[in-house]
């Protein structure tokens, strides 16, 4: 009898699973480091859920002649070499036949490693927790090989983390891990692509696809739009995506790009109030992608359509996004979003709105921060896949303003945090599920729904700043 959890429908689908066993590594100290060319896809779900920076350690399964699914040893970056004795023996493998075989496969290595890093330098590990993520373990080779590598770069502390492995594997691995994590250890094991609906060898192409979105830049180079760090590819618009109109929404709106100065530092927002706006929503984002990122836009122009007034604008400037720190930093992220949001009231165009919030990322920690500073200031706040955890229980105790937490169903990392988060408000909250929706809302219609969540709180809470302003629809 064949007993196994239920398969994986791909390496997306296990990715996004594994993710949701990872959530206590969320944090500025965590890098996770991908096995291509399949564990590319499962970690690039992971590092979006973790909002971590994603990279690769490039190792080659030494196969047996013979049986080359089999492993007898695996290669990799920097030299390392591990070898299954067992293997080798119990396949009577001879000295020159292993020989070919690491000639042939240190030649693919050096080829990828080219390939997929180019003449960028690899991640800089010293004192980081490194999340090894492959898209299966079976006999460990390759997954050993990457641990001593990324062990020799400097990482303090290393988790493997795989979607299915023999129920033996942590026997195995124990010694090269801090941290053995897995979704599924199924017995009788004979290979990983047998609990995968779609195992699919992943290609060179979308491999460089994954890392580039990973760091926010597009693949095919066109200039980077300034992607946020929970992995929103700016090349993977929603269906109606389509640039901010330079003309206002109507003959008596605003629509105009508007400079912020801010504690010394300038930052650029896009201010649209459509005539007889009843309330001002400002946008905030971890990352300097804030007022170009698509779902962002999307999200507000159905503010706009419902007559919401809305700011979207970068928390960071350029130079200061690739400082994963700052994206993490909440007290720097809330304490500009808090002056931006005392300005506005002063900006001819909004003054006198009511003010509501809404924060993707770690923006939503920063905007329950300043909800938190401005208190009856601000009406309402709503986070998308946002991550409020990171507000902290002090800042979340002060939030009084009434708070909606909308979050993907898929998103199971980001759900559990979401769900700790709510527990902690001060003021009323509610949280949200939207089905069928993973970390970054691209399923078809659920960024729909998520605007329409945000819509209907606001207008639900922020009252018409004169009179009773736009009906809703």
């Amino acid at each position: 009898m064949h007993v196994t959890g239920t398969p994986f429908t791909d390496r997306g689908e296990a990715g996004r699973h594994l993710a949701g066993r990872l959530g206590h590594l969320a944090g500025p100290g965590t890098v996770v480091v991908a096995l291509p060319r399949g564990g590319v896809p499962v970690a690039a779900e992971v590092a979006a859920a973790l909002g971590a920076p994603l990279d690769i350690c490039v190792i080659r399964k030494l196969g047996v002649p013979y049986q080359p699914e089999l492993g007898m040893g695996a290669i990799g970056e920097d030299g390392v070499r591990v070898l299954n004795e067992q293997v080798i023996r119990l396949a009577g493998v001879g000295d020159g036949q292993l020989a070919q075989v690491e000639r042939r496969e240190r030649a693919e290595l050096e080829r990828r490693a080219l390939r997929y890093r180019g003449d960028r330098p690899a991640a800089d590990l010293r004192g980081r927790t490194v999340v090894v993520v492959d898209d299966g373990v079976a006999t460990g080779s390759t997954a050993r090989a990457a641990c001593r590598i990324v062990r020799a770069r400097g990482a303090a502390r290393v988790v493997l983390a795989v979607p299915v492995a023999p129920r033996d594997w942590t026997e195995r691995l124990s010694e090269v891990a801090d941290e053995l994590v897995c979704v599924d250890t199924p017995s009788p094991f004979f290979a990983i692509g047998e609990f995968y609906a779609d195992f699919t060898q992943t290609g060179d192409e979308e491999v460089l696809r994954l890392l580039a979105e990973a760091r926010r830049e597009p693949p095919d180079g066109e200039p980077p739009g300034g992607e946020p760090p929970d992995g929103e590819p700016h090349d993977r618009h929603p269906p109606d995506e389509e640039p901010p109109d330079e003309e206002p929404p109507d003959g008596n709106g605003i629509d105009r790009e508007l400079p912020l100065a801010v504690a010394g530092v300038r930052l650029t927002g896009r201010l649209t109030v459509p005539a007889g706006a009843r309330a001002a929503v400002v946008f905030a984002h971890g990352s300097g992608s804030g007022r170009r990122s698509p779902r962002n836009r999307h999200v507000a122009r159905h503010l706009n359509r419902r007559g919401l007034g809305t700011l979207l604008f970068d928390l960071l400037t350029e130079a200061e996004e690739p400082d994963r720190r700052k994206v993490f930093d909440v007290a720097l992220l809330g304490s500009r979003l808090t002056a931006v949001a005392e300005e506005l009231g002063r900006t001819e165009g909004a003054r006198g709105l009511p003010l509501g919030l809404f924060g993707a990322s770690t923006g939503a920690a920063a905007a329950l921060y300043t909800a938190a500073e401005l208190g009856p200031a601000v009406g309402a706040v709503v986070s998308r896949g946002g991550r409020p955890d990171l507000a902290g229980p002090d800042v979340l105790a002060r939030v009084d303003a009434p708070t909606l937490l909308v979050v993907g169903a898929l998103d199971t990392a980001v759900l559990d945090l979401n769900r700790r988060a709510l527990a902690r408000l001060g003021g009323a909250g509610e949280l949200v599920v939207v089905p069928r929706a993973s970390h970054l809302f691209e399923e078809p219609g659920t960024l729909d729904q998520a605007a329409e969540l945000a819509g209907d709180w606001f207008l639900r809470h922020l009252p018409p700043a004169d009179g009773p302003g736009p009906v809703d629809r």
